[in-house]
């Protein structure tokens, strides 16, 4: 060989060697032993009807499951719903019947078995005949096998008009007015004169249609309290979906309230905010009553003016919707953080009231949490939906370790975050508790950070990062209604570009020291890290609102 040739070869091999010494700097790997979950037999199952079919609402429930060790079983999918194509609600019912077997817990969307989903139920009516042979079914179904325990939960109208009250004009006056409408009710005072001039602009039988909506699911939400009341339903949730301070809905509310008061069932009837994460917290809340626990959560805030804060889509601030999330889990708020078993840590940046400045401290304080081993659910909400508002950027330049989270939400709104959040950690919990051997606790340990790294690659990095520049291709070819795709022309595009970014993103953030970051089994003396990570993505519905996501991560055990 030629000296300038070995010159070459030995400059490539110092360049390689350079490079793989500054890799072990950057990112030292510990020795590792790849180990694969060993999942024991269910200790129980399921039944779920969900809300609808996003994996919100039906897909996270099974995530959920598998850390709990609880096998949930769903409807075939040929009798959900499919976006704007409602459910199959006979075949469903007919399903449920062939189904629940003794001793079953069984948790059921009224809006799926009524109307076949949530969309559906927003532009559907369902006369009283409907009403009737749904309760009717529930009575039935609990006198055939009254060892199930049967869990329901009912949505109320949101404060959009339906899509049937077309014109762009008078649903805006629409909405004015039943904000105007709703303040009044409160006892506050309205502009007279603007309440008749926005009257004016709405029709009588577009006004008619609006109101009957919620008359009609009153009538329903009546009907289950008194079903709650006679035992027939073991639990009852009626969730507000996408809420705001005042409007007609609220009324309905609080006329639910007093009906709830007045039968006595306060205890087993609940009103929330939100609507797709209660399937997820219902089902925290029947494994904390199985194994007679009652987590004890202390809520802890980025910003401490951010408790009275009230983020978009919410009628409540973000203290008090914590408070409910917790109550409706079966928890119970503590004072001190060292009687918490759980610390639910909240951000919700706006940065037109200077949140931002808090977030150093935030993270100085998520570090320390975690390095002491403190169970903690993240919240890490957004004013504008922007990655700027959020605690993840500065956790990642830090290198805190996010594997050691116990759950991770940053979803649109903040119940649902919220829900979504406490639900992982407490079944999380509450699956350490009831683990046998080290093996179960392991297996559980994997399904729990499978489902933490999709929420952070879902709701940070998709929702804050990949969707917009999704969008703006979008339209830039011409789609301007990105909620509502062309499934023949741009939905696959759309996927494509999803899928593309998602795994960009992913070889990215699987070298980080955040991901590398091994972390406990919990309950043994074991720990794991994450030695590699793929995803693969895709939309479930033709908009671009929310995707499907399924992260395979592979551990391996280390030294603890």
């Amino acid at each position: 060989m030629s000296t300038p040739k070995r010159g070459v070869l030995l400059a490539a091999l110092l360049l390689a060697g350079a490079l793989f010494l500054w890799h072990l700097v950057l990112h030292p790997q510990t020795a590792l032993t790849a180990v694969t979950a060993e999942h024991a037999a269910p200790t129980a199952r399921v039944l779920l009807v969900p809300l609808d079919s996003r994996p919100p609402c039906r897909d996270h429930v099974i995530a959920l499951g598998r850390i709990a060790g609880i096998d949930v079983i769903t409807p075939p999918g040929a009798l959900m719903d499919y976006y704007s194509a409602a459910g199959d609600t006979e075949g469903l019912r007919q399903w449920l019947r062939e189904t629940v077997a003794p001793g079953d817990t069984v948790i059921l969307s009224i809006d799926q078995l009524l109307y076949g989903g949530l969309l559906a139920a927003r532009e559907h009516t369902a006369p009283e005949a409907a009403q009737d042979a749904l309760i009717e079914g529930l009575r039935a179904l609990h006198d055939a096998v009254p060892t199930a325990r049967l869990y329901a939960f009912s949505i109320l109208p949101r404060l959009t008009p339906q899509d049937s009250i077309d014109g762009y004009e008078e649903r805006r006056a629409l909405i004015a007015y039943s904000r105007l409408i709703g303040r009044q009710a409160a006892g506050l005072a309205v502009d007279a004169a603007e309440l008749q001039r926005l009257r004016a602009k709405i029709t009588d039988e577009s006004l008619a249609t609006y109101e009957r909506h919620f008359t009609e699911n009153a009538a329903l939400n009546e009907k289950l309290i008194r079903l709650t009341q006679d035992g027939t339903l073991a639990r009852l949730v009626l969730g507000q979906d996408d809420g705001e301070p005042y409007g007609i809905p609220n009324i309905e509310k609080a006329r639910l309230a007093e009906a709830i008061r007045a039968s006595g069932t306060e205890a087993r009837v609940t009103l929330t905010h939100g609507a797709d994460e209660i399937a997820q917290t219902l089902f925290a809340a029947c494994a904390n009553e199985r194994l007679g626990r009652t987590p004890r959560v202390y809520a802890a805030y980025a910003d401490p003016t951010a408790a009275g804060r009230v983020m978009p889509y919410m009628a409540i601030t973000v203290d008090a919707t914590a408070e409910e999330k917790i109550t409706l889990i079966g928890g119970r708020r503590v004072k001190d953080p060292e009687d918490a078993d759980l610390v639910l840590y909240l951000n919700a940046g706006d940065a037109e009231k200077g949140s931002l400045d808090h977030r150093a401290a935030a993270c100085t304080d998520l570090a320390r949490l975690l390095a002491s081993g403190t169970p903690t659910a993240l919240v890490d909400l957004s004013k504008q939906f922007d990655a700027r508002e959020t605690l993840l950027p500065l956790l990642l330049a830090r290198d805190v370790p996010l594997t050691r989270l116990t759950a991770y939400a940053g979803w649109n709104t903040t119940s649902n975050a919220v829900g979504t959040a406490l639900a992982e950690a407490s079944l999380t919990l509450a699956a350490q508790q009831a683990a046998k051997d080290d093996a179960m606790r392991e297996a559980s340990a994997m399904e729990n950070e499978t489902f933490l790294q999709g929420r952070i690659l879902e709701d940070y990095f998709y929702l804050k990062e990949d969707i917009d520049p999704i969008n703006h291709a979008l339209k830039k070819a011409g789609y301007t209604n990105t909620a509502d795709l062309d499934l023949t022309r741009n939905h696959r595009w759309a996927n494509a570009m999803l899928a593309e970014r998602l795994a960009a993103q992913a070889a990215v953030y699987k070298e980080t020291r955040s991901l590398r970051a091994p972390f406990p089994v919990p309950g043994t003396d074991k720990a794991l890290a994450i030695y590699d990570l793929t995803v693969q993505a895709g939309y479930p519905w033709p908009r671009t609102f929310e995707i499907s996501l399924a992260p395979t991560l592979f551990f391996a055990r280390v030294a603890p």
